[in-house]
């Protein structure tokens, strides 16, 4: 899929957000304020309103600006909505809130490769009570996910692993909502985005 210039730009930025808030990434506020969901994909012509702001909500997060991401989220009525609602409140840190809106997501169709990539991750990861929980589980239990994430310690692999594990979730997400956005087919819209 290609992206507009702009959002290529925020994509090809390095980040490994914190597993709690972060700080807004302060000098990303302009570029992403002049993200429209209607542009975000040109050339590509957004046929998903919802879906593409969703992105803009996962984009939000991704640069630590929860506020800015909760308020559109909370505002899409539809799955991925939900989803990345689920992750803005994971982050907050208020885990009651993040469980509640992954119960309305169910069980979403990125789950399954998450999954898999999560258990190859924390197989390749250095060992700890994280990399055994992940490496065990069978599906992708996005509530474990958030017990887990509740209960690591800063700085240790339990956390390192857990933040590549939420920016391996992100990226998927993302790439989903973007596909969804722009109509592309549904075997497209679990791959990394380029």
């Amino acid at each position: 899929m290609t992206y507009s210039p702009p959002l290529a730009e925020l994509l090809r930025m390095p980040r490994l957000p914190e597993l709690g808030p972060g700080a807004p990434v302060g000098d990303v506020r302009p570029l992403l304020a002049s993200l429209r969901e209607e542009t975000l994909f040109a050339p590509a012509r957004v046929v998903d309103a919802d879906a593409a702001r969703a992105c803009l909500a996962g984009l939000w997060l991704l640069f630590d600006f929860l506020d800015e991401s909760h308020r559109l989220s909370q505002e899409i009525a539809t799955v991925d909505g939900s989803y990345w609602h689920g992750l803005m409140h994971r982050r907050e840190p208020d885990y009651g809130n993040a469980k509640y809106w992954f119960r309305r997501v169910g069980r979403h169709p990125i789950f399954p490769t998450l999954g898999v990539q999560a258990g190859q991750l924390a197989g390749s990861a250095e060992p700890c009570r994280a990399a055994d929980l992940v490496a065990r589980a069978t599906s992708w239990d996005p509530m474990a996910f958030i017990d887990l994430c509740a209960t690591v310690a800063p700085g240790s692999p339990d956390a390192r692993l857990c933040q590549r594990i939420q920016r391996l979730e992100w990226d998927l997400l993302f790439a989903h909502c973007a596909a969804k956005a722009t109509g592309s087919p549904p075997e497209d819209r679990l791959g990394h985005p380029s």
